[in-house]
């Protein structure tokens, strides 16, 4: 079983991501991005080609985790590193680039079961230092990923999940659900 957890900074996709994957037994795949701002990793002193480079192997990160035979469950989809790429207006920069990270994501995301899209708002921003307490672009980052998530993902891999659930149980029995209904 593979399992994406996705939306934007805040909704709690970490925390759901760990949960799920100590439920089901599965290896848990943590956002390569975050760990790095975690660990002081400046993302302004980079160039934009340096940030689209690193866009696209956080893509490509994924690939073994969504080709091992065990399964996991991602914190971030290839698809996310999509929309990234997308927000940052990197598809103007680089229109054949853009291309190839669109192509692989979406191929590399056909290995998903599901994937979980937390709501935008509904817990609270956490001014940790690594992430942006901006609601108006975490709102921008959750349109454009829900977007590529509907544009690429087959039909029934997506679930938005409603805006009430805010505990990480409810939100964990939600999916957990969804996987049996569709088997």
């Amino acid at each position: 079983m593979r399992i994406g957890i996705s939306g934007s900074a805040g909704t709690g996709k970490t925390t759901l991501a760990t949960e799920l994957a100590r439920r089901l037994g599965l290896p848990f795949k943590g956002e390569a991005m975050r760990e790095r701002l975690a660990a002081g990793f400046d993302l302004h002193a980079i160039t934009p080609a340096e940030h689209r480079a690193l866009i696209a192997a956080d893509a490509e990160g994924f690939a073994p985790w969504l080709a091992d035979p065990s399964g996991a469950v991602t914190d971030r989809t290839p698809l996310d590193m999509l929309a990234f790429w997308l927000a940052n207006g990197y598809a103007h920069d680089d229109p054949p680039g853009t291309a190839r990270l669109a192509e692989r994501a979406a191929a590399l995301c056909l290995a998903y079961d599901l994937v979980a899209v937390l709501p935008w708002g509904a817990l609270p921003l956490a001014a940790d230092g690594v992430r942006s307490v901006n609601p108006w672009h975490q709102l921008h980052l959750q349109a454009v990923a829900e977007g590529v998530l509907a544009r690429f993902l087959p039909p029934g891999r997506l679930l938005v999940l409603p805006s009430a659930l805010l505990d990480v149980g409810a939100r964990r029995d939600h999916i957990l659900g969804e996987l049996e209904r569709m088997r």
